[in-house]
This record gives structure tokens, sequence and C-alpha cells, in this order.
């Protein structure tokens, strides 16, 4: 009787849980995407195949032999197209594509897709051939293509959409920040100016004085409350409506954690623990052992091996094409910078690159001659980081280098670097010789890659974030590198070039 009785409240404990989670504004609002984004899926299949029809049969287009007589019709096709949609959505399902709770970008499901959908089209070609059916290829390449296309099409509507919707404070969970360290703050950091990630930051819970906390340059994090300690969570999350604790590890022992997360499940608040491997990240990690005592050594963050070898050869084909685009284009520039001022069309300026090897970076000039016997004088006047100094309202800059600064067209000489080596297309900002001398330790992790053209400093804010912010967004992309990550960024960033956003 008493196990029975146990059973039901467990039963009942683990429905409270469920019913809290879906209850969540996220949740709400991600179930209705994916809801929408299987049906939307089936229609796309369903029109591949029309379409593919249509290119291959009607349209003649990749017909390479003579069509046939009996050549199937298209309501024979059906049979495909069901094998397809039932193929796919189980394949989706199964990689966790309409996973309901994952906060994905469109660059996730680039590939998430693509290879998914992929296998579906294999399995169907599978079909065919079991069944005896020797279907054009033409067909099942355009499906593919089309298919492909569409259903990245509809997710990056659906991408757009959401994060409109979170600036707007809809959909969006509630969360609470427990501890007050750096990883603390790299996280407020990110809820506060990132709301493409769905969570309005209600406060901060810690047994400390916050004012204690070194926040001279982040106001957000300063505007943000104090709501108590660790031992009002619990009573916090009800009262505040939470819907995500973070708790972040390094400044909690395991014991008051482990309270802290017991609290979180028997109210169905989601939580999620920040761990204090965060300063390093898991991807660098070494573990050994010798004569089976245990060891964990730490990688630096920088790019090495075979992969600083596919780096450097997508620099170097890729700048070699653009220098070639570009030249009239760059003859162009050049015309109009020397008709709206006084001195040389390119301006040279030494910075700081890998492994803080100084180099002369090459941009089209867009400030005065005298800009640098300037530049003290303006700094110091607008009390601005050294570090970090770039004003939209600079006095230096002249009426064509305001133009070329607020699209980036004055970095387009600095293919030129990229070509020779000392720069990459995607990479941490390149520094002054005076900005490195004012770096803390472990500012020095960014020189141990590439300085780039763009980064995810520049998709992520640009001119608008603070050094420090700037600095971690280097080291985690050192720490995360992959080919395919360049290319989201490079992505991401064509968009913030053609509408000038924090550029200046």
């Amino acid at each position: 009787m008493a196990d029975t009785t146990n059973q039901q409240e467990v039963s009942a404990f683990a429905m409270y849980q469920r019913s809290r989670a879906s209850a969540r504004p996220s949740y709400r609002l991600a179930l209705l995407i994916q809801i929408a984004s299987v049906i939307l899926d089936i229609i796309v299949i369903i029109f591949a195949f029309w379409a593919a029809y249509q290119l291959r049969y009607e349209y003649r287009i990749g017909a390479m032999v003579p069509i046939s007589a009996d050549t199937l019709g298209l309501w024979q096709w059906s049979r495909h197209a069901l094998a397809a949609i039932i193929t796919t959505v189980a394949i989706f399902i199964a990689r966790g594509v309409y996973r309901v709770g994952v906060r994905r970008s469109l660059g996730d499901y680039v590939p998430l897709v693509t290879m998914s959908f992929g296998t579906a089209i294999a399995v169907v070609i599978l079909f065919a051939f079991f069944i005896q059916f020797s279907p054009s290829r033409a067909v099942y390449i355009y499906v593919l293509a089309i298919g492909t296309a569409l259903m990245l099409g509809h997710r990056a509507l659906s991408t757009f959409i959401k994060a409109r919707l979170f600036e707007r404070g809809i959909g969006v969970d509630s969360a609470l920040i427990v501890g007050e360290s750096e990883s603390a703050r790299r996280l407020a950091q990110t809820i506060l100016g990132q709301p493409r990630w769905g969570y309005r930051l209600v406060g901060f819970v810690s047994n400390n004085d916050l004012e204690q906390m070194n926040v001279a340059t982040e106001a957000g994090i300063r505007a943000t409350p104090r709501l108590g300690g660790t031992e009002d969570v619990n009573t916090l999350t009800q009262q505040w409506h939470i819907d995500e604790v973070f708790i972040v590890e390094e400044d909690h022992s395991h014991e008051t954690i482990s309270r802290m997360i017991e609290s979180c499940r028997s109210q169905g608040v989601g939580f999620q623990v920040v761990p204090e491997l965060l300063q390093i990240s898991l991807d660098r990690v070494d573990i050994s052992e010798i004569n089976g005592v245990p060891l964990m050594g730490v990688r630096d963050a920088s790019i090495s091996g075979w992969q600083a070898v596919l780096k450097r050869g997508s620099d170097i084909v890729t700048s070699s094409i653009l220098l070639i685009l570009l030249g009239i284009p760059a003859l162009i520039i050049a015309w109009a910078i020397r008709r709206d001022s006084t001195g040389p069309v390119f301006y040279r300026q030494q910075r700081i690159g890998q492994y803080g090897h100084p180099f002369m970076m090459v941009k089209f000039r867009t400030m005065v001659t005298t800009a640098d016997s300037l530049r003290d004088a303006v700094v110091e006047r607008s009390g601005a980081d050294v570090r970090l100094y770039k004003d939209k309202d600079d006095p230096r800059i002249t009426g064509v280098g305001r133009w070329l600064r607020k699209y980036s067209i004055d970095e387009l000489p600095q293919i030129w670097n990229v070509f020779k080596g000392d720069m990459t297309f995607v990479g941490p900002r390149p520094p002054l010789p005076r900005e490195v001398a004012e770096y803390q330790p472990w500012h020095q992790q960014r020189l141990l890659v590439r300085p780039g053209m763009t980064g995810l400093w520049q998709v992520s804010g640009r001119s608008e974030l603070t050094f420090d912010q700037m600095v971690r967004l280097d080291l985690y992309y050192a720490e995360n590198w992959s080919l395919w990550l360049d290319i989201k960024i490079v992505l991401r960033t064509i968009p913030a070039v053609i509408f000038g956003r924090g550029a200046y």
C-alpha cells in the first residue's frame, strides 16, 4: 500500500514538473514553431517532387536521354513522395531537428537539415531500387536541392520571427543567476545584450554584496537587482515566477548547489549549472595518466595543426579571387578619397599580429592626415577606453571616410594583408601596440590567433561591445573554431555591413 502511494506521489510530481516545463513561454512558442515546421516540411517535399517532375519531364532540364513513351506520370511518383515524407519526418525526429526546447540559430540548422534530408532521399532511392523502379537521377537531385533550400528558407523565416518576438518580450523565459563571479557576469552580459536567446534577466542571487563587483563599464548588470541569498532561491522562484535558474558552480559549494537543484526540481523550475571549467572550455582539456595517476592539462586557445592549414588555404584562395574582382571598385574609391581631401589614398598603421608580431595593416584613408597626432587629445577628451577607442563623432573623420567606415568599405585593402598572411578573414580584431600595452594577462590569449577582418565581435555588436566582451568572444572563437563557424560569421557579417549596424 505504501509503495503504491509513493508511486502515485512520484507520478504526480513528474506530471507537475512536465506541466511547469510546458507552461514556459519559450516552450509554448517553440512548440508552435516546430508543429508549423513539420507541416511546412511535408508541403515542401510534395512541392519539391512536383517541381522536380516539371523540370525533368515537362521542361526537359537535365534530360540526357530521350524520354520513353512509358514514362511514369506525376501521380505514379506519389509513392516516392510519400516515402520521402515518412522517412524525412522520422529522420528529423531521430536527429532532433524537431526537438522542442533546444535553442538553435539558422547556422545550426544548415548542416543538420542538409545531412538529415540527404539521408532521407538516399533511403527513398534505395526504396525505389527494391521495388524495381529506376527513377531519373535528375529528379532526386532536383528534389534534394529544392527541398533543402525551402526547408532552410522557412526555418530562416521562423528564426527571424522568433528573434523579433523575443526582442519585444514575447515568449521569453524569466531567468535568475545564482552567483557573482566573472562567469556570472559573462552570462548576464549575454542575456542582457542578446535578446535572441529568449531570456529576461530578473536578478542575481548572491550571499555577497554585488556592489563589490567590478562593473564600472557594465551598466546593465549594475542595474539588475540583487534579490537575496542562496537560501532564498526556493522563495524567489515562486515570487518572481522564474522559468530558468542559472547556478554558477565556482561561487558555491557542492552541498549548496545540490540543495538549490533539488529546490528547482521540487517546483518544476528549469535549471542549468554553469561549470567551473567554463573558463577553459572542455574542448581544450587534455586528459592523460602516468602510471595510473590521472592528469588534466589545458591547451592554448589557438588554431593549430590541420585546422590551421585548412584555414590558411581557404584564405589564400579567397583573397586571390577577391583581389582580382575588386580592382576596378578600388580605383573608384581611391578617386573619391583624393577628391574629398588631400593626402594618400591608403593609410598604413602598425598593428600587433599573431604571437605579438607587429605588421603594417593597410586601409583606405578615412581621416585627416594629422589624425595620429591628434588621437591622444581626442581620447582624453572623450574619456573612452584606450584599448578600444572608436567614436562615431570623431572630428578627425572626413566626409567620404564617414561613409566608408559605416559600411566597412575602408577595410577592403586588408584583403592584401590576408593574402600575405598577416591577417585572416575571420579572427580577433587586430590591436594597436598601445592597446596591447594595457592588456591584462588573460587578454594576451587573443594574440595566439591571427587577427581577422571580421569576427564574432563584429556580428555580436561591433563597436557597441566593451573590450572585455570582445576578448571573451575572441577566445570562444579560437576554442571552437571550424570552417563552418567561419562561414557562419561571414554570412552574419554581410547584413551587419550592409545595414551599417554598430560601425563607425
